[in-house]
């Protein structure tokens, strides 16, 4: 398993841009094989992180704390499952839509939703006293794809 000297170092060498810094860790979590979910999901780590840094400014990226890190797990779960949905259903989404802002508002609505989805699943989770391991995550994030498509199937079919 590897320690993380490589990504510390690439963190280190970013120094003061925080784009190479996202990058690295991107890279790290998600690395690039030119597939369109690997880069939905390098997406969803580098946005998880930017929103974390807009909600914990002094956020050390290198040395998370328990809170910090629950906030990056959950976001980024809500944005693969959002970007797994864009992946098959934006261009529909969009199609359907009257117009380009309507198809963009739509969108906009189906993130917010997957995103109010998923931080309920992991609140759920925590106050039964739940792990939140990979199995566990794969489920929510399964059952969240499944509420988003039931609930925006106007907009899909």
């Amino acid at each position: 398993m590897p320690d993380g000297t490589e990504l510390r170092d690439a963190i280190i060498a970013g120094g003061n841009d925080v784009n190479v810094v996202l990058d690295a860790i991107a890279d790290a979590a998600s690395p690039i094989d030119g597939t369109q979910d690997k880069e939905a999901s390098r997406r969803a780590v580098r946005d998880s992180l930017s929103e974390l840094l807009v909600k914990y400014p002094d956020a050390d990226l290198a040395a998370l704390t328990d809170v910090q890190r629950l906030f990056v797990i959950e976001r980024y779960a809500a944005l693969d499952v959002y970007g797994r949905f864009c992946l098959d259903l934006q261009k529909t989404v969009m199609e359907k839509a009257s117009d380009a802002a309507t198809g963009l508002r739509r969108l906009k609505s189906i993130r917010e939703f997957v995103v109010q989805q998923v931080a309920a699943a992991f609140r759920a989770v925590r106050e039964r006293g739940l792990a939140t391991d990979t199995r566990s995550i794969a489920r929510l994030t399964s059952e969240a794809l499944k509420e988003t498509l039931a609930v925006f199937e106007e907009y899909t079919t």
